[in-house]
This record gives structure tokens, sequence and C-alpha cells, in this order.
């Protein structure tokens, strides 16, 4: 059939790509026991995590949104792209050449089918190759001479893949056009402009900088004037496209994102010289925004990637670390940096992370402060943060004459919500005695107006139109827009604290995560109406369908039979059965299925992990054949002695009791 992939080809991408690695990207993920792991799921707003992947068998669940799927729905849901789409960057990935059913390569398929959005990176990777490669020719002298005068070299430019536009109309586009890009590619990914006599370069005579993704795809870019004949603003970015919305781009993640998540700290600076200048001097988790303010789409990123959680007791710790990390804005000291800083701390109220600011000395950002100071004291300057909360009660404080009445009156009216936004008790209290200090008012009157103002903020949160349970954002659990996400799972008969229901449940959860033990407790004995609850049922015939947790070791064999290794070939069978058990399932059964493969189990031994399955496992069995056995003994009371069916009845129940006997007390 034209147009369709080939599964065979499909299935490559999957057993070949690792799910841990692409969601690791996106979302830091950290151990959540043996074989799962665990993060902040980047598809709903929340503070603990509930959002798991099993890297053994390339499936994801979210257990506070319910979404979940494989590899492929993953990439589709973050990007937003189409299942060939996805495929097809997946596949750039590991190498894999895809083919279409009819035998040609998915890379010849006309404009518009689906593949436009690879087609876009495409154009933007060689742009970026072409800029950078021009930053080495003669015309190129402004933008080596700006980057000399600020302290960067050509290492640093090649470092962060720094470029020159020439200075025309058409060089981009010509280049563009020789490599197969069409002109409405180029329109669409930003790199030319529609004028009356056709299409021409965007940028021209500038200092380009790259915008990538935190894996690396380029999506636009940042453009400098470097000519005085150039009337265009200081600074030019893409405009939005499909791959660029400065809402949603970091300058500097790509280069960041290890850094940050090893280091459970994001320095937040104003631009892109800045970021380089931090870079370079050692502050390594240093990005900035793309033209636009620090907004709601950045702390998602920045929360996804410090593996932030809710914890009511965050606050600077011993030698100065922070629990859940930190977030570090760097401003001026004037008013539009204390203006810039209380607009962060609206923002802070999304973090659990302890938030700071650093403010340089005479204003200066980190490029001239390195430029005119050196690397040490960039180092210093983010060193010596103090936090966000002291920064704006100072500022708020410095605007007014504290000698006077009035001035103390005001300042503690304009200090008493921030100190009571403090979600910290210990460290909400420590600011209130500061506070009082500050203002040379006793202290109980300051304590007094803190209390009064939680409880202000609390009622306008509470009230229809308040936004939440808290002053800037809503209650956890909840996602952005307020209303309590609920699991795509369908509800079960019985309460999930149901002894038998949370039985099954386990047993289930064991045969897909640990088949071959499952196997070996005797899961595949199991009758479909062993489960009591529906939903459960439909699990356990999906998995008969897929034949039975015995197939995982048939297929097991047969890629150990192909000369794969142990380790290897247990991850490509487990992936493929769990798949196929997965595609025999039915709308939400399948919701269910791919909960249950990611689902933490409560051992993290290897040992225990194996005794814990064979118990859940026969502990159903011996509960199906007590049900059996009672089944048979009513009938035995109904049958007459002499009946034939009697000893027939006799035979069975003599069985099934030795059976359960062979089964111990396990």
């Amino acid at each position: 059939m034209a147009g369709i992939i080939r599964r065979e080809d499909i299935d490559a991408v999957k057993e070949k790509v690792r799910i841990d690695e692409v969601v690791g990207a996106h979302v830091t993920l950290r151990p959540a026991g043996v074989g799962s792991m665990k993060g902040l799921c980047p598809f709903h707003d929340e503070r603990t995590p509930s959002f798991h992947v099993r890297p053994q068998v390339g499936m994801w669940h979210c257990f506070g949104c319910g979404e979940g799927g494989d590899v492929v729905s993953f990439v589709q849901r973050i990007e937003n792209l189409s299942f060939a789409e996805a495929i097809e960057l997946l596949a750039d990935r590991v190498g894999v050449e895809l083919r279409l059913e009819d035998g040609e390569s998915a890379r010849s398929r006309p404009q518009g089918e689906p593949g436009r959005r690879q087609r876009l990176v495409e154009a933007n990777r060689l742009a970026a190759d072409y800029f950078a490669e021009q930053l080495a020719t003669p015309g190129a002298a402004p933008a080596r001479a700006f980057l000399a005068e600020r302290g960067f070299d050509q290492q640093a430019a090649r470092h962060f893949g720094l470029g020159f536009a020439p200075d025309g109309w058409d060089h981009l586009l010509k280049h563009l056009r020789g490599r197969g890009i069409t002109d409405p590619e180029l329109l669409s990914a930003g790199l030319v402009s529609q004028g009356q006599r056709g299409v021409y370069d965007r940028f021209r005579g500038r200092l380009i900088w790259p915008i990538r993704s935190t894996t690396g795809e380029p999506l636009g870019f940042g453009a400098r004037k470097l000519l005085d004949s150039d009337q265009g603003p200081k600074y030019l970015n893409t405009p939005e496209t499909q791959l660029y919305k400065k809402s949603q781009v970091l300058y500097g993640i790509d280069l960041s994102r290890k850094e940050i998540a090893k280091q459970r700290q994001v320095v937040v600076v104003e631009g892109y010289t800045d970021v380089m200048a931090a870079h370079l001097a050692g502050i390594t988790t240093a990005v900035a925004t793309c033209g636009t303010a620090f907004g709601e789409d950045h702390v998602r990123i920045v929360r996804r990637l410090l593996g932030d959680v809710s914890d009511a007791a965050t606050g600077v710790m011993a030698g100065g670390t922070t629990r859940g990390g930190e977030v570090v804005f760097t401003f001026d000291g004037d008013a539009a940096g204390q203006k810039a800083a209380l607009r962060a701390f609206e923002e802070d109220q999304r973090f659990a992370a302890q938030t700071f600011v650093a403010v340089s000395p005479g204003g200066m950002d980190p490029c001239d402060l390195r430029l005119e100071r050196g690397d040490d004291a960039v180092r210093d300057l983010i060193k010596h943060r103090e936090p966000l909360f002291e920064f704006v009660i100072r500022s708020s404080l410095g605007q007014l004459d504290l000698r006077t009445a009035e001035g103390r009156v005001n300042g503690l009216r304009s200090a008493a919500p921030v100190v009571a936004a403090i979600r910290d008790r210990a460290l909400r209290s420590e600011y209130a005695r500061e506070l009082a200090g500050w203002l040379g008012m006793d202290d109980q009157s300051v304590r007094q107006a803190v209390r009064s103002a939680e409880t202000a903020a609390r009622r306008a949160a509470s009230s229809p139109d308040g936004g939440g349970s808290g002053p800037y954002g809503s209650s956890p659990g909840q996602a952005r827009g307020g209303a309590a996400s609920t699991p795509a799972a369908p509800a079960a008969p019985r309460g999930p604290e149901d002894p038998v229901a949370r039985l099954e449940r386990q047993v289930l959860e064991v045969a897909l995560q640990l088949p071959g033990d499952a196997a070996a407790a005797g899961f595949d004995s199991l009758a479909a109406d062993t489960f009591t609850v529906p939903s459960y049922r439909a699990v356990h015939d999906a998995i008969r369908a897929a034949g039975g947790v015995s197939a995982f070791g048939t297929l097991l064999q047969e890629r150990t039979a192909a000369g794969v290794a142990v380790d290897e070939a247990s991850r490509e069978a487990a992936a493929r059965w769990t798949t196929e058990v997965r595609e025999n399932a039915i709308g939400p059964v399948a919701d269910l299925v791919t909960g249950m493969v990611v689902a933490p189990l409560p051992e993290d031994r290897p040992a225990a992990l194996k005794d814990y399955a064979r118990g859940v496992v026969v502990a159903l069995v011996r509960m199906g054949l007590t049900r059996l056995i009672g089944d048979l003994k009513g009938d035995l009371q109904r049958t007459e002695p002499d009946d034939p069916a009697y000893s027939e009845r006799f035979a069975a129940l003599m069985e099934l009791e030795s059976r359960r006997r062979s089964l111990g007390t396990a």
C-alpha cells in the first residue's frame, strides 16, 4: 500500500531506540525500583512525579493524567507530530532507513505528505551549517570583530555554532535551493521572507546564533545587526513557525541540559552573549529566553529538567545547595531589573525549587562582567546570589522612606504579602522576623500582618475567579486549566483497596513486567474467570491473545538463537511481547496495560522481586483453585453417590486439592 511505512522498519526503529534516552531529553528521570524510572510529567502540571518509564519494554505512563504509550507516542505528544513524522525523527536518530510498502524510500515522498517537520529541521540544519561556514569568510569581518570585542574566540564560536549571514538578498536562498529545499519549505522554516517580487533572505549582514531544542535540533535563529546600513531591529529572531515558538524555547538548553540535571541548578540570563560568557566562565547551567519574558512554558521546561518536586520544607541546605534544585535569575539592580525580579517572583510559585537572584555590581551583565573582571567575577556573581524573596522585599522597601511612620506602614503593606507567599514555614517565620528589623517595627505586629496577608491570599484563591488554591497558580494535582486530571483507565467495580482486586492487579503487573517469572509460577494456567474485575479480565484476555506469558520465552529463545546477547535479547523480546499485548487490548484497556507495564513493583532487589512475583501469582492461582474446589463440593452435595457424574466430579476434586497442596503455603 503506497504511502505506508513498512511494519518491519517501524519495529526496527522501536527496538533500536532507547526510550529512557528519548524521554530523558525532556524529563529528568530518576530510579523508581527495579527496571523503572520516574519524573515530572511533561503533559500536565504536577509537583510530585507520577510519570513512569520502563526502558526494558519501551513504554511510559503517567498515573496523574492517564496518558501513556510507547516511544513513538511520546515523541508524537512532546513534539506535536504525526505518527509518520515521529517514526522518521527516531529513524534518523538510530540510523534506520525507512521504506514504504511499495518499496519506495520514505524520503522520496512528495512535499505535503507526512514528514514536513523533518524537512523544516533539515532546512534549518543546512542553514546553520551554511552560516557557520560564512563566519570564516572576508565578508564576516564585522562579526568576528564583534565577538573578539566581547572576549569570544574562534573556538567559542564553534562551540556555540555561531555563524554569519552575508549581506545580500538571496545568498542563503540560492544555497538551500541547491540542496533541494523548496521555497514553501524555506518560508515555513522562517528562513526567508515573502516580498512583492518573490522570496528573499530574512537574515542579512548579521551575526547568527542557532537556537536548538533540548535534543540539539535547530529550531530557529537569533541574529544581531552589525552594519550601520541595516535599518532593522538590533536583534531579529526566526518568526513563529511549526518548530520555533519563542515562549517554549531557551537558548543554550541543548548545551546545558545534562548539567542542569546533574547540578540541580539552572541560571537564567538575559542574552545570547551572556549565556556564552557564563558557560565559558564555568557556569554551564546558563540559559536565556529568546526575545520574550521568562514565562509559564519556560517554567515547565526548567522544572522537568531539574526534576523539581513539591516539598513544603524546601530551603537552603548546608553547603549552599537546596532541596529540589535551584533557579538563579541574573538581573540588573536598576528599576527594570527589580521589575523583572518581581515578575520572576510570581513565576517562582510554580517552582518547588528555591529561587535566587544574582545582581551584578554596577548593573553589568555576565558578558560585560567577564570582559572587565574575568571568569572569576562571573562565578562569584552566581556564588553570592541572594534569595529571591529577600531581593523582592528589599527592592520594595528601597522605594520608601522608612524614617517616617507612613513609609514603614506602606513598607509593611507591600512586603507582608511577599513573606506570606513563602512556602517554607520556618523560612517564612524567619523572614517575618527580618522584616520587623528592616522596618524597625515590633515582631508581633509584623507577624500579624503576614498572617492577614496569607488569609487574604487563600480567600482570593478559593473564590470562583481566584485561579487555584495558591496565590499564583493551580492546586497540586490539577492540570493548568484547573480541572483535576483523571486516569484514562476504566474504573473497576471493586474499589482499589479491595484485597482481591489488589491481588489481581499485582498479578497482572508481574505478568507484564516479569513474564518469565510469571510463567514459572503458573500464570498461564489461570482461567479468564479467575479475574473478577472486568477491566483486569480484559487485560488477561489480551495477554492470552498474545500467546500468554510463555510467548515471551519463545521470543527470547529466538533472539538468543540469532546470536543476540542475553540482556539485549531479553529487552527486545520484552518490548515486542508487551507491544503485542497492548495491540490486542481494546480502547481504554490498552492504556491500562501500559500503566501496568510501568507501575513500580514493591521490591527493589532482583532476588526479592522474583520471590514477590511467585508469591502473588501463586496466591491468585490458589484463590482460583479454592473457588473451583468450592464449586465442585457444592456440585457433589447435590449429586447422588450412584450417579456416574459423582465419580468424575470426585476425581476432579481430588486433582484440584492435590494441585492446591502442591503450591505449598507461599
